[in-house]
């Protein structure tokens, strides 16, 4: 009774993840509240404490980031900077093994104080002591193995500083969605990165980027048709065949 319920819950919480969109495009993540939004709003620490003179508010080569010349770079918790991710790799590996081994044992007893005379006389007739044991053997092996992979990415979206560690490194988040018709498309990015990594075009590639998870998927009505149904995937789960 319990693997039926169990099995009718699954089916429930599926259907509600996918409720979302039934006769209608699937509802976008509202920016109030993702961690961008948190960051933007929290107020973060000043770098530095600068006098308040008149002449840094006129004058333009001021240290100020807001100066002709000032350094713009995100830096702070709440400031925005671009990703550029250029993803074009390719890997191919490819494998052979080949083994062998045969071998061969005999022992016996010619002359042991008379003995091996005396046991052939009770063995059966055409049984012998003079070889007790002969042990053949031989065994072999081969396999191929080759992995072929082929990755293709280009996708720039623009990311969050949503907190600054004490070493100074930045944790940047990042989210996007594109809706077309009844078909989300989400791309989503983290990690983390040195200030000095960031470009003066305030730009950062992805192979700076470290403890990167970068997500490129969607889902609405197209992607529940081409993922197996839950029921399926339990049992490719607990099948054993």
């Amino acid at each position: 009774m319990k693997l039926p319920m169990s099995l009718l819950c699954l089916g429930l919480l599926a259907a509600c993840a996918r409720s979302d969109h039934i006769g209608k495009a699937p509802s976008m993540t509202a920016p109030a509240e993702s961690r961008e939004h948190s960051a933007m709003i929290t107020s973060a620490l000043p770098l530095r404490v600068e006098e308040k003179r008149d002449v840094d508010h006129a004058s333009l080569w001021s240290g100020s980031r807001h100066s002709l010349l000032g350094d713009r770079r995100a830096m702070q918790q709440g400031d925005i900077l671009t990703v550029v991710i250029e993803i074009d790799e390719k890997a191919e590996i490819s494998n052979a093994t080949d083994r062998s081994r045969s071998g061969s044992e005999t022992l016996g007893i010619d002359g042991l104080a008379g003995l091996p005379q005396r046991l052939d006389q009770k063995l059966p007739e055409g049984a012998s002591s003079s070889e007790l044991v002969g042990i053949n053997s031989a065994s072999s092996s081969s396999g191929d193995g080759s992995v072929k992979r082929k990755e293709k990415l280009t996708l720039r979206i623009a990311a969050t500083i949503v907190d600054v560690l004490p070493n100074g490194v930045l944790s940047i988040a990042g989210s996007q969605e594109l809706r077309v018709n009844f078909e989300l498309r989400e791309l989503l990015v983290t990690g983390y990165v040195r200030p000095a990594d960031v470009s003066r075009q305030n730009e950062i590639t992805y192979d700076k980027i470290a403890s990167a998870r970068v997500s490129y998927g969607g889902r609405g009505q197209i992607t529940d048709v081409q993922q197996p149904r839950i029921g399926q995937q339990v049992l490719d789960a607990v099948s054993p065949f």
